[in-house]
């Protein structure tokens, strides 16, 4: 990870700011005075248009300005000061990649501004917050325009020109524009057909008078369809609108090959995507008006729903306020349900998937222990994306493998670079956070190993993330409970140590769609107290344990809600317990048993055969694999550590 040297960036950046004060003054805020605008902090997130959190290239305007290549992060620029904020997860990165232009934000951290407040800050004397409408949400800048009064700012504006992309200029990528296809619906499990169905059905039941869809992974899921315009993300650029008698996708018709103008046939009208803005700004002209009652101007019959993701710009151009519902997407809550067919593709793939897995770490072994080979982190990702890219249905990777060494698996979100990443020491600890799409479902696996001898505490820290790890997956909870509510189940070990994590414990997967789906999750975001835990969700379970500079520790499963057999009903409610899918061995070197239970070492022994069982079919003919497999999954007994 390099610093990147930001300073003409922001010299170019600040001349338009300069510039865009009296554009934004002449235009927008005639009640200024011109002495008034003394500063435009400029604001910068790290989504596109659609709240996305993996990006396509010509979207990484955060990452052009200040080098910070982290998914999560807002960068905040004045004429005299930069910011970039973001979570534990990047600490130890931002402070590689950051140059001395940039004050880092921890954000999290007690005593530390959060960005809004850090903006609201600067804007003192009245000053104007400037932001891009179409790359921030209506509830946050609503939120941020309030944070800029209260500190005596002037107010939040949107500039539709993104100042950014003018400073990038010609060296902006150009939007990606590959073909789409059509998901079959023995992977989908239901007919697009039944999904707009069942929308329609919602809005009729909250007298609605449409769904403007403006994320990515809810028009293809709504359309069983696929893309590749982000890079691990089978979506592509469009939005959709759905009334009670008309659907229509925007997209750009290029994309659009026989076969998807087939399945959408007549049941969907094609607009491009560039149109959507206008057409917003007639969906809001059009809405039937409430008679006028005294002196009240009159109000919309039905108003438009649009997401809390969607864009401040689409809000805005259907009318605001007095036109717009801002609601928790329904599609967002239907497509966490998996169905029938979504739910068995997910067991099959993380089988094909664990099996490749344990390919990849037999061989990394043979070729660290025993031929004493150089391998640097990137080789080894290669390494296992060839071995993945054999099974069936497989259709790239579902985001960038983390393949780390000794301190680098101290970065959560650690990245190798080719050319200029670490050698695999094999007396370090080695994290390898992967996962890959197929056809049938996404998939999500962290494991660390350790191919020498490890010190006592990186045996201590990752027993204790293994408990963590069995005991969100054989918690039992009644219906209605939610990820929050389960976060400390994971924690409690390590918190008696006084140890802990800086990120959340697990996160919502989509079926062949993004590797992190929400509404749902396991952790302390307030966002997940909103949505209980439903059978039929797919979910990670992944805490861990760093020393920056030293070593990290990470485990992750992929579980499944269910509903639970119990002796009692409480409450006459159903209990929900977890499947796990995910057909990885546990690191035996680096497990203490006489830190487990009975009841986790039989959880462990039973998963490890369970793992055995299921992925050994995958390894006829293959006898290091087969024997580095029969290895790892043998019964752990308390007596092998008793003299230890």
């Amino acid at each position: 990870m390099e610093t990147v040297n930001t300073t003409e960036r922001l010299r170019e950046l600040r001349k338009f700011m300069k510039e865009h004060e009296v554009d934004v003054y002449s235009e927008i805020y005639q009640t200024l005075s011109r002495k008034s605008i003394l500063i435009l902090p400029q604001v910068v997130p790290s989504e596109d248009s659609h709240q996305s959190e993996y990006i396509a290239p010509c979207d990484a305007r955060r990452e052009y300005i200040c080098g910070f290549s982290g998914s999560a992060g807002t960068a905040v620029i004045t004429s005299e000061k930069a910011a970039l904020a973001t979570d534990g997860r990047y600490f130890n990165q931002a402070s590689k990649q950051l140059d001395r232009n940039w004050h880092l934000l921890k954000q999290g951290l007690e005593d530390v501004p959060t960005w809004q407040d850090w903006t609201a800050e600067q804007s003192e004397g009245n000053k104007i917050v400037a932001v891009d409408p179409t790359v921030i949400t209506a509830p946050e800048a609503r939120k941020l325009n309030e944070k800029i009064k209260r500190k005596g700012g002037a107010q939040l504006v949107g500039v539709k020109t993104n100042l950014v992309d003018l400073v990038w200029g010609d060296q902006r990528p150009s939007r990606p524009n590959e073909k789409i296809s059509v998901l079959d619906t023995s992977f989908a499990g239901k007919k697009f057909e039944e999904k707009i169905e069942d929308l329609r059905k919602e809005l009729d039941k909250k007298k609605s008078a449409g769904l403007i869809v403006s994320m990515l992974d809810e028009v293809a899921w709504l359309f069983n369809l696929r893309g590749q315009d982000i890079p691990y993300n089978p979506v592509f650029f469009s939005y959709a609108a759905v009334t009670p008698t008309t659907a229509t996708l925007y997209i750009d018709d290029s994309k659009l090959n026989p076969d998807v103008v087939s399945h959408l046939g007549d049941k969907v009208q094609i607009r491009h995507y560039e149109v959507i803005f206008k057409d917003v700004e007639g969906f809001g002209d059009s809405l039937e008006m409430e008679t006028a009652v005294g002196g009240r101007p009159p109000r919309p019959k039905k108003k438009f729903w649009v997401s809390t993701k969607a864009s401040w710009a689409l809000s805005l151009d259907l009318g605001g306020e007095e036109k717009v519902d801002e609601v928790r997407s329904p599609i967002g809550d239907a497509k966490a349900i998996k169905n029938a067919a979504e739910l068995e593709g997910m067991r099959e793939c993380h089988i094909r998937d664990g099996a490749s897995l344990s390919e990849y770490f037999a061989w990394l072994e043979e070729e660290l222990m025993v031929k004493k080979t150089k391998l640097d982190e990137v080789q080894g990702a290669d390494k296992l994306e060839e071995i993945r890219s054999k099974k069936d249905r497989f259709a790239g990777l579902s985001f960038d493998t983390i393949s780390s060494t000794g301190p680098n698996a101290a970065v959560i979100h650690y990245k190798p670079e080719r050319g200029n990443c670490s050698i695999i020491d094999p007396t370090a600890v080695y994290l390898c956070d992967s996962g890959a799409q197929y056809l049938d479902g996404t998939t999500d696996t962290t494991r660390t190993l350790h191919f020498g001898k490890p010190t006592d505490m990186e045996i201590k820290a990752y027993t204790l993330v293994l408990k963590g790890v069995i005991a969100i997956d054989r918690a039992v909870f009644p219906k209605g409970t939610s990820g929050f509510a389960l976060d400390t189940l994971a924690r409690q070990f390590l918190w008696r140590e006084g140890l802990d994590y800086r990120h959340g414990t697990g996160h919502g997967v989509g079926s062949y769609l993004n590797v992190h789906e929400g509404p749902i999750g396991i952790g302390t975001r307030v966002q997940y107290t909103e949505v209980p835990l439903s059978i039929g969700n797919v979910l990670s379970d992944e805490p861990g344990y760093y020393e920056d500079g030293n070593f990290g520790i990470r485990i992750e499963n992929m579980i499944m809600a269910q509903e639970a057999k119990t002796n009692h009903k409480f409450g006459d409610k159903p209990w929900l317990s977890f499947e796990h899918v995910t057909m990885v061995p546990m690191c035996r070197k680096l497990i203490d048993g006489k830190l487990l239970t009975q009841e986790e070492r039989t959880w462990l022994n039973e998963y490890h055969q369970e793992v055995y069982e299921k992925t050994k079919g995958f390894f006829k003919g293959d006898e290091r694999t087969l024997s580095w497999l029969e290895r790892e999954t043998r019964p752990i007994h308390v007596m092998e550590f008793a003299l230890s």
